[in-house]
């Protein structure tokens, strides 16, 4: 259990192999069809936000498997002009309008959206959540974007 929390491959050799170790694990024991996007030359990030945009990555993987009904899921991971950005996306029922307002209201979702919006507001960073729902039967997906901002090396406090 602990090495899904915070598993030592993240530590060791970063965001990206930490995120493909998981993405492999999830996809062979749940079958989702999962698309990682991260560029080879991605680099590192602070420890802290290592960890928060793995546990992201988590979460939204997640709720993919138990609520969207998709079965895939697509990541990508980028980062420019001072930001990274993460944005995960599936092709399932969405959220239904009554629950998508409860999530865009202040401290609204369920446990796992919450504890998302707590490690992105304590990096300065922010959450959008767009979802069309189950429309005429059609399903239509969610999309998840968080954007952090990549403090510079020198302003980086080290504990």
């Amino acid at each position: 259990m602990s090495y899904l929390l915070h598993p030592p491959l993240l530590d060791e050799s970063g965001l990206a192999a930490a995120v493909s170790w998981y993405v492999q694990g999830l996809a062979e024991r749940s079958g989702l069809d999962i698309k990682l996007n991260i560029p080879e030359d991605f680099g590192r990030l602070s420890r802290d936000m290592e960890l928060v945009v793995f546990r992201i990555v988590q979460e939204c993987l997640t709720n993919i498997h138990r609520h969207s009904g998709s079965p895939v899921g697509k990541i990508r991971i980028s980062r420019s002009n001072g930001e990274v950005c993460l944005q995960v996306e599936d092709l399932g029922k969405g959220i239904p309008p009554e629950k998508r307002s409860a999530i865009n209201s202040a401290g609204g979702g369920g446990v796992g959206i919450r504890g998302m919006r707590e490690r992105i507001r304590q990096l300065g960073g922010n959450l959008e959540i767009s979802s069309n729902g189950n429309k005429n039967g059609k399903k239509k997906g969610t999309t998840i974007v968080a954007r952090l901002p990549v403090a510079s090396i020198s302003s980086t406090v080290v504990a």
